[in-house]
């Protein structure tokens, strides 16, 4: 969330959707860019925080974040880390940490990506 604010406090927008916060705009697209294991994202979900480049990107990403909001709920704290070592793990044997991650297979199949 402190993410989030930091966009509002930079010109960014905030919404709820439900029992989500969606933060979009200011610094966002910068830190979406930028931050490791994200990188060029135009969305990534914290627990239930979703951070978006713009409003259309969290309109057409939300069903994808929103199953990892429910993986969030389900692996509490050991969510990150978890997927992290995937992450490190696919990495290192040749695959493609983001889109062979089972997190990320999940969400693809669940929402017919």
């Amino acid at each position: 969330m402190s993410i989030g604010i930091l966009g509002l406090l930079t010109g960014g927008g905030l919404r709820r959707s439900g029992r989500i916060l969606e933060f979009w705009g200011g610094f966002l697209p910068i830190f979406l860019k930028y931050f490791p294991f994200i990188a060029g994202s135009p969305v990534a979900t914290f627990g239930h925080v979703i951070l978006g480049r713009c409003p259309r990107h969290l309109d057409a990403c939300r069903p994808h974040q929103l199953i990892h909001v429910k993986q969030y709920e389900c692996w509490g704290p050991l969510f990150v880390p978890t997927y992290i070592m995937c992450w490190f793990v696919l990495w290192c044997v040749g695959k493609r940490p983001y889109y062979d991650n089972p997190f990320e297979r999940e969400a693809f199949d669940k929402t017919g990506w």
